[in-house]
């Protein structure tokens, strides 16, 4: 992915997620992961997708059990 991309990409995350800082970190080697932190939390990788001229981007972000909070702490939400 061209840095003109990520940073593209960057600044849609800041702007929808209204959080300046996300960073996406340009790789380290040609085929290495793209790395996604909230400062110098890393929170996840950033893929590219090209199918049939179309371009599309995908965050995936793993949360793991250890890091949630305890289901007592934690308003449910209701439905609508």
């Amino acid at each position: 992915m061209e840095i003109a991309e990520i940073a593209r990409v960057q600044e849609y995350l800041r702007k929808s997620l209204s959080n300046n800082r996300i960073v996406i970190a340009p790789p380290t080697k040609p085929d290495a992961p793209i790395e996604v932190y909230i400062a110098d939390e890393f929170i996840g990788v950033l893929y590219k997708d090209e199918d049939e001229g179309e371009v599309s981007y995908s965050l995936m972000m793993t949360i793991l059990e250890i890091d949630l909070p305890p289901i007592g702490g934690v308003p449910l939400i209701p439905k609508k």
